[in-house]
């Protein structure tokens, strides 16, 4: 992880990571194909919270009131 925080990091072919960000981007890939415990990627989480999103709504506008007579 020193590595990657000093921008020392190389990624694919020997070329030096550029910023921060892609170090630490790339540590947490390698991370997941190793089975560690890693947080989501970002793109996931927002999916997951659309679908949780829509559960709500649905749920609130199924809901029909009984005709009175």
């Amino acid at each position: 992880m020193r590595r990657y925080k000093k921008g020392t990091a190389k990624s694919g072919r020997g070329g030096r990571v550029k910023s921060r960000k892609q170090a630490i981007a790339i540590g947490l890939s390698k991370a997941r194909k190793k089975g560690k415990k890693v947080p989501e990627k970002a793109s996931k989480r927002k999916a997951s919270k659309k679908k949780a999103s829509k559960k709500k709504t649905s749920k609130k506008t199924s809901r029909r009131k009984s005709a009175k007579r």
